[in-house]
């Protein structure tokens, strides 16, 4: 079949693409507003760019009024986010955290989920996440239905164990995030396998290794 883009409505383009384009990482963004709360919410709209600098994007739609949500404002407002991945132990509360509450009141307090201080941004950081990427706003580019924040990333913080330091390694074997599939549907990252050459090596690029 064939879909001219042209022809349909945002909405049914919107559909398409993110039923399609999956599996998507989840972005858990903390932020704080003015008088001081935090802000945190997922958004599926997100991947790293690049590494130097250390990039990350994330997008985030317009209300329907044309006004922003909270994570966006917030992020205007101080040019400070954080982005964490969310793994299966908490990936109900990070869903919770997509609720709409008012501004006045922070979706972490609702879903028991608790801060820890961030090294260099006032946005503090999820304790229970994974992964934690302090970020300050590198770039925003504006469309008719979305604000795209761009990320330098500061500072990492991950779980005690997470990282040999050494190696500059992940321990994938305690890694568990759980990734967008549509519609209300996510998946786990649990079903893995690797593509090897003749000689049993793993293929990887220059860079992009594990």
């Amino acid at each position: 079949m064939h879909v001219d883009f042209a022809s349909i409505t945002a909405y049914q383009r919107y559909k398409l693409m993110a039923s399609l384009i999956v599996p998507r990482p989840i972005a858990l963004v903390t932020t704080i507003n003015a008088d001081g709360v935090v802000n945190a919410a997922p958004f599926s709209m997100f991947n790293m760019l690049g590494e130097e600098p250390p990039l990350v994007m994330i997008s985030i739609n317009l209300l329907a009024s044309g006004g922003l949500k909270d994570t966006a404002a917030n992020i205007v407002a101080s040019g400070q986010f954080v982005v964490h991945l969310a793994d299966e132990a908490i990936a109900a509360k990070m869903h919770a955290c997509g609720e709409a509450l008012p501004a006045y009141q922070s979706e972490l307090d609702k879903v028991g989920l608790t801060t820890a201080p961030s090294v260099e941004i006032a946005p503090p950081r999820i304790a229970e996440a994974p992964v934690a990427f302090e970020c300050a706003l590198w770039e925003t580019i504006r469309t008719d239905s979305r604000l795209i924040f761009f990320g330098k990333v500061l500072h990492l913080h991950a779980r005690e164990g997470l990282i040999d330091t050494k190696a500059w390694r992940v321990s994938l074997q305690d890694y568990f995030p759980v990734g967008r599939f549509g519609a209300s549907f996510y998946v786990t990252t649990r079903d893995r396998f690797s593509l090897e050459d003749e000689a049993g090596r793993v293929r990887e690029t220059e860079i992009d290794r594990i």
